[in-house]
């Protein structure tokens, strides 16, 4: 667990101790490992917060799961993860997840050990030993029964109300950590959602996996919205990633009553702010009532309801993530 106070403390002056050199070496090598068996990184960020972003990234890892491929979402927000709760995990935190990780824990040694013959109990011991040794630093992600692979911040809380009161340098090497020591195996697919802006956690995130496939903005139709994703644009053009795509969230309503569609926020005209930005527009979201209440009913739309209006637009906007940038 990301533990308080030690993170970006490398010794006086700046310099690390010997040990420190080699925690970060250890740490590196996890990371590049775990990163090497993910074929596709997505991250998703908005420039302001109550756009949306979590729930248009949880959909996105349902819907691709859904579709048959193996995701995993990585909640890299450290003050506000809302992940669990969307995806019906609001109870797994503290010695719930600690149990979760042992159940997992065993279920690999397990799955070990009958694959082997013993001669004695000291060598079966000592096999046991080795598998301990090898997930020492290590973190299992829950899995829902769909399963879509979650890791979250709000896991390692000791309470669902817990605080996290950090300064950057422990927030970035927390979330360095849950990168570097989370046990995805393979995936097809890990979207990260990332907190709203262009801080700490965005920022370590996209240095964390340089090689993401694409970097999605969420936004909604107003101009406070669309001024601060450009400046989540034009933050993501330095860090030299050329595949940002827009997806225009709450873009309109549809009356239940005449079915016309009303633009309840203004005309945002998505398409036309991602043809100025010069970014990838992949489609607009209405809103919905189900949306929001998905939540209180343990899961996102997409699974909640494949049918719904929603939950078809998400598959269009993967199908249009692939096409432009995942296709193999």
């Amino acid at each position: 667990m990301p533990e308080q106070g030690h993170h970006g403390h490398h010794g006086h002056g700046g310099q690390m101790t010997p040990e420190q050199q080699r925690q970060m070496i250890e740490q590196e090598l996890r990371l590049a490992k775990n990163l090497g068996q993910i074929k596709h990184k997505i991250v998703v960020m908005s420039g302001k917060g109550g756009v949306g972003k979590s729930t248009v990234a949880a959909n996105l890892a349902e819907t691709l799961q859904k579709l048959g491929y193996k995701t995993g979402i990585l909640d890299a927000d450290i003050h506000g993860p809302n992940i669990p709760k969307m995806l019906g995990l609001e109870d797994i935190y503290g010695e719930a997840f600690s149990e979760n990780q042992f159940e997992t824990f065993k279920q690999i040694t397990e799955s070990r050990l009958a694959e082997k013959n013993f001669d004695n109990d000291e060598d079966k011991l000592a096999f046991i030993e080795s598998i301990k040794q090898e997930f020492n630093t290590t973190m299992f992600p829950v899995q829902l029964p769909s399963g879509l692979k979650v890791m979250s911040m709000a896991f390692l809380l000791e309470s669902i109300d817990t605080p996290i009161i950090w300064r950057g340098p422990q927030k970035t090497g927390a979330i360095k950590q849950l990168i570097s020591d989370c046990n995805w195996g393979e995936l097809d697919y890990l979207i990260i959602d990332n907190p709203p802006g262009t801080g700490d956690e965005p920022l370590t995130v996209l240095q964390t996996i340089p090689d993401a496939d694409a970097v999605i903005m969420v936004t909604t139709p107003n101009v406070v919205s669309q001024e601060d994703v450009l400046k989540c644009v034009k933050m993501v053009g330095m860090m030299n990633i050329n595949h940002i795509g827009l997806i225009e969230n709450m873009a309109y309503y549809i009356c239940p009553h005449c079915d016309e569609k009303l633009h309840i926020f203004g005309e945002g005209n998505g398409e036309k702010f991602a043809e100025e930005m010069e970014i990838t527009y992949l489609g607009d979201l209405p809103i919905e009532e189900k949306v929001s209440d998905s939540p209180n009913h343990d899961g996102v739309i997409s699974t909640i309801d494949p049918d719904d209006e929603v939950s078809k637009r998400f598959v269009e906007i993967v199908e249009e993530i692939q096409e432009k940038f995942t296709k193999d």
